[in-house]
């Protein structure tokens, strides 16, 4: 019944955002970019036209980027609601990101102007330049209690006294935790087929981050019981996966985690031997660098299945994630080719 009605207020907006996943780059534009050949005849033609050369890398990826954050603004700009909140959802972990990285700036007292302009457009909220005014960490975390619409994550686990270096990534991974619930838990409410889409992504981000944190915290000062605090309570892999995890030492325990998932078993189907533990272990710096490309491998994959439903919301959010890797390919290539490091110009993740 909802799809009789959807194209009332969205309908031309799902129409938008499906013409600009036709200008995401194929794969033979990634093999003419790799040639140092030119970049029109594709949605970045003339994005550079204007900039002085010699061109850095930074330049490449801020002039992608600002693509990217123009075509999501048109979008929230003639969306209603639910549309609207939705999209407001997308821009929460950008902000997550900004804020912790005024804290984290703010704690080590650097220029918070300098740092403002460090962060990710997407994330950027009207009351931001207001935490620019905190020169202590005292008064940044009252900012961020009061100013920020992620007040409610932050409260629950912010405070002045915990605000130091391996706190602030506890906190991160905190306000993350309920991010990704509460979005989870939001898009159920929309109904389907929005709720099966975006729930299938966001459970499997919830598990490439219980995973990620499970791997970074080993031979660290967190504890196991801190390590399962931090982990969403949604995902594939909840709850059985992730006590699992919250008692994993080592790489062997990871994968063992993951075996109950299938798509998620492959990923370590070849990792790397590890000889000082007679081949039966992993070279655990090589097995988590692999690991994180086989995670944005299948969040591609996922992200590209958005789009074979209609009458849905979640290819707003997959649009968004798929120009996001656009950006890193792009960033992959000109920076080998600024480095003159051809042999690893292909190790970028094609969309497609």
């Amino acid at each position: 019944m909802e799809a009789l009605f959807f194209n009332i207020d969205t309908g031309f907006l799902e129409g938008i955002v499906r013409g600009y996943k036709a200008g995401i780059l194929s794969q033979n534009q990634y093999g003419s970019l790799a040639q140092c050949e030119s970049l029109e005849a594709t949605d970045y033609g003339g994005f550079l036209a204007n900039e002085p050369l010699p061109l850095s890398t930074s330049t490449i990826q801020d002039k992608a980027t600002q693509i990217l954050v123009d075509q999501f603004n048109y979008l929230r700009s003639n969306s209603v609601q639910p549309l609207t909140k939705f999209l407001e959802y997308i821009t929460y972990s950008y902000m997550i990101d900004n804020i912790i990285l005024l804290i984290t700036g703010t704690l080590h007292e650097r220029d918070t102007h300098e740092l403002l302009e460090r962060c990710h457009p997407l994330g950027v909220f009207e009351s931001m330049p207001a935490l620019c005014v905190a020169t202590t960490v005292e008064e940044l975390y009252q900012s961020v209690l009061v100013e920020t619409p992620l007040a409610p994550y932050f409260r629950e686990c912010l405070s002045a006294n915990d605000l130091d270096d391996l706190n602030i990534e506890i906190i991160r991974n905190t306000v993350y935790k309920a991010y990704l619930e509460d979005f989870y838990h939001f898009c159920a409410s929309l109904g389907q087929p929005t709720a099966e889409v975006m729930q299938r992504i966001l459970a499997f981000e919830a598990d490439r981050r219980t995973v990620n944190i499970t791997i970074n915290s080993f031979n660290t000062e967190l504890s196991k019981e801190q390590r399962a605090k931090l982990f969403p309570t949604i995902g594939r892999l909840w709850p059985e996966g992730n006590n699992q995890l919250a008692k994993a030492d080592d790489m062997d325990q990871v994968r063992a985690a993951c075996e109950s998932v299938s798509e998620y078993r492959t990923f370590f189907a070849d990792a790397v031997p590890n000889s000082s533990s007679g081949g039966n272990g992993y070279d655990e710096l090589a097995a988590a660098s692999q690991l994180e490309d086989r995670f944005f491998r299948m969040e591609v994959f996922l992200n590209k299945q958005a789009f074979l439903q209609q009458f849905q919301y979640g290819v707003f959010f997959s649009y968004v994630k798929l120009k996001e890797q656009e950006v890193r390919n792009l960033t992959w290539i000109a920076e080998c080719i600024a480095q003159d490091a051809k042999d690893r110009i292909q190790d970028f993740i094609p969309i497609f």
